[in-house]
């Protein structure tokens, strides 16, 4: 067998979202004599490393010559050679749980190996987005069973990076409060941190970006300061610290699930298993302990109704008892969205007023976050039960949250420079006079994603309105906030049909 003929590595600037893509000009002698294809799964190797990839072929001298392997940014890191250095590519072999996938997308039940070595095939970026789609699919809805479930957050646990906090708190708890998400403007994780934390409790928070929403926990914290924390320094801000409001993706911590979420995010899904897996994988690997989980429950959010709240509680319970995690699950009121900000900087505005105890702050925010803090500090084995929210009421309002606020962002890294709420700016108005009967978390959501958010911070929605409220004909239920005037655009055509509130006669 003849040597592969070596190629000369170019970094093709293409973000590619967590998937790796190599280019090869269609007259590299390596393509025809391959036969390779467009969307063929090939293998790079270069000084001793190698990276599985999806090929695109090219015919443009630009982006790759013919004596050149183009990468994309997520392969040139992870290949991590300079550019110029020779590599050569072969033909790739199938990922080792292809069949197993094969019999999942058929329906059948899939068991603990089946699953690790799945996993193991997205954390290793074998799996191309075509395959990693065809996983979210076959798993969507309730079509995993529990066990199914069970041994998908194994295997997404075991096959990243864990801490372990036990020497810190020496049998105590370690911490954590989780949202399943799906209600615009719920900041709710950056109000119990720093409450608990100044407690004195560990609560090492990682959180992901926004699946689905118009900001997530991550992307809210970054207007704040560093989200981005590596392995060791993470550790470090949460022994000085006892806590962090982290992005987990680049601590290593449950990596297939950053990957996962890169085809479960334009695809809109969040099953009930990968959110438990997703969920679990992450508290678990982060250390955590002691859990408390927020479902709401609305005709506009994730979880429609209380029947399906109690089988998700089920789920997550008997997943989270398997795996010794203590799990305190609340179901709230998901009816509207919280506080009055939807997008990063709008939500990071309401978590400070609220820290602040700024007489604008959002009630609801504030009322909800000190519930579920209280919750938290009752995993304190000196707390009675039921005297948590009066203690997380007194950290608040004594300005120790703030303080312990300030110390947090400090530790990940201060933002130099603010970041600008956009500029452009547009009033949805009621239609009528009355009062308003209902607001739709997904349409508001929708208009804030239109609008620009999560990726342009500044951008998203301002809520003027809340239900309960009385409102003359005209007058503004929310604003949209946006940088460009195209994303302007599209949030307004997206209001105009449908702005998302229901007003009804007073």
């Amino acid at each position: 067998m003849s040597k592969p003929q070596d190629l000369r590595v170019r970094r093709v600037g293409i973000d590619t979202w967590r998937e790796n893509v190599a280019y090869l000009h269609r007259n590299c002698a390596v393509v025809r004599a391959a036969g390779f294809q467009a969307l063929s799964k090939v293998l790079v190797k270069a000084n001793g490393a190698a990276i599985n990839a999806v090929l695109n072929v090219v015919d443009d001298d630009c982006i790759v010559q013919p004596d050149e392997l183009g990468l994309s940014e997520d392969a040139f890191a992870r290949l991590n050679v300079e550019a110029g250095h020779p590599a050569h590519v072969l033909p790739a072999e199938p990922p080792p749980s292809l069949p197993a996938l094969r019999r999942k997308i058929a329906g059948e039940r899939l068991d603990r190996k089946d699953l690790h070595a799945i996993i193991r095939d997205v954390a290793q970026a074998r799996y191309s987005k075509i395959e990693l789609a065809a996983f979210v699919v076959a798993t969507n809805g309730y079509d995993l069973e529990r066990d199914e479930v069970l041994y998908l957050t194994e295997a997404m646990i075991d096959a990243g990076r864990r801490l372990d906090w036990q020497h810190s708190v020496r049998g105590g708890p370690v911490v954590d409060k989780h949202c399943i998400g799906g209600i615009p403007g719920n900041r709710t994780s950056m109000l119990v941190v720093p409450i608990v934390t100044a407690h004195g409790m560990l609560c090492p928070k990682t959180s992901s970006r926004a699946i689905t929403s118009p900001a997530g926990t991550a992307d809210t914290m970054e207007v704040l300061a560093e989200v981005e924390l590596p392995f060791e320094r993470l550790r470090h801000i949460v022994r000085d610290t006892n806590g962090c409001l982290a992005w987990g993706g680049t601590a290593g911590l449950s990596p297939a699930d950053d990957i996962l979420i890169s085809v479960e995010r334009p695809l809109a899904i969040d099953s009930p298993g990968q959110m438990v897996a997703s969920i679990l994988s992450k508290k678990i690997a982060a250390g955590s302990t002691h859990l408390v989980l927020d479902i709401p429950v609305g005709p506009t959010a994730k979880v429609r109704s209380i029947d399906a709240a109690q089988r998700l509680r089920k789920l997550f319970e008997y997943v989270a008892g398997a795996l010794n995690l203590h799990l305190d699950v609340m179901i709230t009121d998901g009816s509207q969205p919280i506080g009055r900000g939807i997008g990063p900087v709008l939500e990071a505005r309401d978590v400070m007023q609220v820290l602040r105890n700024d007489p604008e702050a959002p009630m609801d925010l504030r009322e909800k976050s000190l519930r579920l803090a209280g919750r938290v500090i009752e995993f304190d084995p000196d707390v009675r039960g039921g005297d948590g929210w009066r203690i997380a009421r007194d950290i608040l309002e004594s300005g120790r949250a703030l303080a312990q606020m300030e110390a947090l962002i400090d530790a990940q890294g201060r933002r130099a420079t603010p970041l600008p709420l956009g500029e452009l700016t547009h009033e949805v108005c009621a239609p009528q006079a009355g009062v308003v009967r209902a607001i739709d978390n997904l349409q508001l959501a929708q208009v804030a994603r239109l609008a620009g958010a999560p990726q342009v911070p500044g951008a998203g929605v301002d809520l003027l309105c809340k239900v309960g409220d009385a409102v003359q004909a005209g007058a503004p239920l929310y604003r949209i906030h946006a940088q460009y005037p195209a994303d302007l655009a599209f949030a307004r055509d997206r209001s105009g049909r449908d702005n998302g509130y229901t007003v009804g006669v007073s």
